[in-house]
């Protein structure tokens, strides 16, 4: 079964009264945490954009880079971001039934996170509501500290991002080690392991633009000390 016959499930779900909430509660398995990872960028998508109170073509066209719709299914797409645009629940509820969704694993949680940075950030714009936003989400997923962090030094418009922020180490790392942390981000970063974790083939072009980022990172570090 497809990730779209899997949400077309989820939809028929939704028309016989249940809530999205009631979805996410549902797709705990990994076969269908796929289409729960779909569901939750658009839903947690779709909150985002009510925060700060505008949806914009370039966070529309920054979904679409997020994740492959094909033509065929942007109707349950946008019936599905409609759905959570609208829906009385706050986004915080939300969150907390996605992270249970997927229990004690993080890194799927992590790359969501990834994919809600990548659209609010995609019109230049940086908002305070967006900013609040996605650090409660993060809150609510159980993520470290470091993890929002570095996240926010990629994404978040206006100055250069910290190199050593984006790889999540300290600047007084030693050269070896920031060597370790880099190869980490290249290793988790691979569409194979991103597959593996839960995350559906339509998003991993997630991870073209985390390796490149991580890579310059790395190079910049390299550089600032002397090694480049």
């Amino acid at each position: 079964m497809s990730i779209w016959s899997r949400i077309a499930d989820a939809l028929a779900a939704l028309r016989q009264g249940e809530t999205l909430g009631d979805v996410f509660d549902r797709l705990r398995t990994p076969p269908e945490q796929t289409a729960g990872f779909a569901i939750a960028v658009i839903a947690l998508g779709a909150k985002m954009a009510k925060a700060d109170g505008q949806v914009t073509r370039d966070e529309v066209a920054a979904f679409r880079e997020v994740f492959h719709i094909p033509p065929a299914e942007e109707r349950n797409a946008a019936r599905i971001f409609d759905l959570a645009r609208t829906d009385i629940a706050g986004y915080e509820g939300y969150a907390a039934r996605i992270a249970k969704m997927f229990g004690d694993r993080k890194e799927p949680l992590s790359d969501l996170l990834e994919g809600l940075f990548h659209i609010a950030a995609a019109d230049g714009e940086y908002h305070p509501a967006e900013e609040a936003f996605l650090h409660r989400v993060s809150e609510i997923f159980g993520l470290p500290e470091r993890t929002f962090r570095a996240l926010q030094a990629r994404y978040a418009p206006g100055a250069p991002p910290d190199p050593y922020e984006v790889l999540g180490v300290s600047p007084d790392v030693s050269d070896e080690a920031l060597r370790r942390a880099w190869r980490a981000q290249v290793r988790e970063s691979h569409p194979d392991r991103m597959i593996a974790r839960g995350v559906p083939e339509e998003a991993v072009k997630l991870a073209t633009a985390r390796l490149a980022a991580i890579n310059h990172a790395y190079e910049e570090a390299m550089a600032l000390r002397g090694r480049g």
